[in-house]
This record gives structure tokens, C-alpha cells and sequence, in this order.
């Protein structure tokens, strides 16, 4: 069967597996294999175990829908990570989301910047009076 997980960054795993496990806090966990009936489901926060016979990667998600259909199953995520193991890949998608805090603090602080020297330049050229 087929995983394909989707994220708005673009196409994240596209390949072959034999089996997986998915883990969502809200919907606890569960398998799907060859043949596995029609399913729609959502993950808040979890992660989906992908088995490629002695192959395992992790894919952590986060606000995601999951649908398996005629063995293609297909993740669409607000976010999603891989990793040789769960840890790695919470640690990965934590890592992300610090380094993403840290770059809209400091756009936060340049724009604020910015508008403060736009004032400055509109109240010493008087524009804006009339």
C-alpha cells in the first residue's frame, strides 16, 4: 500500500509500506494493513509508525486528517516530521517550531521598528496635517 503525507510546505513521504500504526491523543491508536477498510480520521497531535518490512520511520503530526482508500492512504497535516524513532522526531518538529518562535520575535521587533521611524519621518515632514 501507499502513504502520501502532505503538509503546506509540499509533499513530505510519498512511498511503499507494509503496515503502519497511527497514535493520536484524541483517537488512541490504531493499525492499518493491505486491504484495510475505508477510514477518514483526524490526528491532533501524534505520530504514524510507517513499516517498510525491517524499516521503521516516524512521522509526527500535528493537526492532521488521515484517510486510507483502496490501500492509498493519504495524511494532510498542518505539520509533520520524520524521524528514526518518535523521540527524534518530537525533537525535530520541537526544534522547528523553537527556530520559527524565535524568527517571528525578531520580524516582530523589526517591524515595530520600522513603524516607529514611519512616525518619526510623518511628524518631521508635517505630512498627515492639513
Amino acid at each position: 500500500m501507499k502513504i502520501v503525507i502532505v503538509t503546506p510546505d509540499g509533499e513530505l513521504y510519498n512511498e511503499e509500506v507494509d503496515a503502519i500504526i497511527v497514535s493520536s491523543k484524541n483517537n488512541g491508536e490504531y493499525g492499518i494493513l493491505k486491504d484495510h477498510m475505508p477510514i477518514v480520521s483526524t490526528i491532533d497531535t501524534g505520530y504514524i509508525k510507517l513499516e517498510q518490512g525491517d524499516l521503521v520511520d516516524y512521522v509526527v503530526i500535528i493537526n492532521g486528517v488521515i484517510e486510507n482508500h483502496a490501500n492509498l492512504i493519504t495524511v494532510i497535516a498542518q505539520d509533520a516530521y520524520i524521524g528514526a524513532s518518535k523521540e527524534a522526531a518530537f525533537k525535530n518538529l520541537n526544534e522547528i517550531r523553537d527556530a520559527r518562535v524565535e524568527d517571528n520575535k525578531k520580524r516582530n521587533i523589526e517591524f515595530a521598528k520600522a513603524e516607529r521611524e514611519l512616525k518619526k519621518q510623518i511628524k518631521q515632514t508635517g505630512a498627515g496635517n492639513v
